[in-house]
């Protein structure tokens, strides 16, 4: 078993960044080589901006290469509770920018052509328990009719095609996809450069300056300027954006990966091929890869540390959840075991916009896989003066109590929400 991310291990390397010492001034300047920096800078170039990539790691090293794989529309809240916390209009908006999300993913591979098994596969959200299917049909039932008809409601009979555990129902979003993330990332790198966006890899910002509407940033491997600084950092963002550390929750995410299942265990586990969700508060999440592993995730540990000890631990949590939910695969191998960090907000709604001097986007909550090109690309628009469509601008993002980057309070949350799967 390979204690790395299945989407990097089989993902070519990106050949593309800058060698040796960086300098010099740059018209923006953006923090993280994931989806959201890679997405706003292939923007930014192929309008003649002068763009750098600051990476403290590989591009894709973060949360665009360490994920399950979704491409899932819809919002991480059922939408029936989105619409009570931040509003109809706010709703629908954030929903439609998550299906114009994946639109924009399918025309920037195949405009670029990237060779990434982009696959629209619908997703299923299934309810593991009866009372479950209540609400997720209640939430359809407003979604079908007030944003999204390409959805349906399933019975735990229609399932029996669809997927070899027994669950009591579902809803089917039609217009999510899958791809490979590791493929992805490296050919949207491969776009930005083209498009004239310098990419440093292992230059991490040590310090950030603003000096007379100039920012400076130090970093490990050079010292450059910007008139217009994008974080899009997430879950990896340092202490130099104190403001962004209050505010984002870090959460260890783990995801494990079968070997390849023969063509009669991919009929007995996944005969729809979809992307699954399950309906727990700390539930799990599963599709298979291009070469037919069943990749399985979850929230296994209330942690917010990703190390080989940590997705070790964690990998052995999702190994049980496995068995237990698909029993025939009990002798399977697991292949490969990681984790990662996952940027989650205190009500799980994603963050963009203008903040202390920076241009940011960010707090995907375990959604960010879908809409952060899209967001990327969008805060790169608000960059240029071109017309708003940020869906969160304006949306409150009150701080954290009582956290200042380490969230010690995990394990509490985790067993709070152990709690309520019990009794739910």
């Amino acid at each position: 078993m390979k204690y790395l991310s299945y989407w990097h291990d089989t993902a070519p390397g990106f050949t593309g960044a800058v060698e040796g010492p960086i300098e010099g001034h740059y018209d923006v300047a953006v923090i993280g080589g994931g989806f959201t920096g890679l997405g706003a800078a292939r923007q930014l170039a192929k309008a003649g901006t002068r763009v750098i990539v600051l990476e403290a790691e590989t591009v894709g090293y973060g949360a665009s290469g360490r994920n399950g794989g979704h491409l899932n529309n819809g919002l991480a809240h059922s939408y029936l509770a989105a619409k009570a916390e931040i509003g109809k209009e706010r709703a629908i908006a954030l929903y439609q920018a998550l299906d114009a999300s994946i639109d924009t993913l399918e025309a920037i591979i195949a405009e670029e052509g990237i060779d990434c098994n982009f696959r629209r596969a619908g997703k299923l959200k299934l309810a593991s328990k009866p009372q479950h299917f209540d609400s997720i049909a209640k939430n359809f039932e407003a979604v079908h009719a007030e944003v999204d008809a390409d959805t349906a409601l399933l019975s735990s009979a229609d399932l029996k095609h669809e997927v070899g555990s027994p669950f009591h129902g579902a809803m089917l979003s039609k217009k999510s996809a899958m791809m490979h993330m590791g493929r992805y990332v490296v050919g949207l790198a491969g776009a930005a450069s083209r498009s004239g966006a310098v990419i440093a890899e292992k230059a991490t910002v040590t310090e950030h300056t603003q000096t007379g509407g100039r920012h400076v940033l130090k970093t490990a491997k050079g010292i450059v300027t910007a008139d217009q600084v994008l974080v899009a950092t997430g879950a990896y963002t340092s202490a130099n954006f104190g403001y962004f550390r209050r505010r984002i929750i870090p959460v260890g995410s783990f995801i494990i990966a079968t070997r390849p299942l023969t063509d009669a265990e991919v009929a007995a586990t996944m005969p729809g091929n979809r992307t699954c969700v399950n309906s727990m508060n700390i539930g799990n999440y599963w599709r298979l890869s291009p070469d037919n592993r069943l990749i399985f995730g979850g929230r296994a540990r209330f942690s917010a540390t990703s190390d080989q000890r940590s997705d070790a631990k964690g990998g052995a949590i999702l190994r049980e959840s496995l068995v237990r939910l698909f029993p025939q695969l009990s002798e399977v191998e697991i292949d490969y075991c990681w984790g990662g960090l996952v940027d989650m907000t205190s009500d799980r709604f994603p963050r963009a916009g203008y903040q202390d001097g920076v241009w940011y986007a960010m707090g995907y909550s375990g959604h960010g896989a879908q809409l952060s090109t899209h967001l990327g690309m969008t805060m790169a628009d608000a960059m240029l003066g071109r017309p708003d469509r940020n869906p969160l601008k304006g949306l409150d993002w009150p701080a954290v109590p009582g956290h200042f980057g380490t969230p010690w309070f995990l394990p509490l949350v985790g067993l709070y929400y152990k709690v309520l799967d019990r009794f739910q």
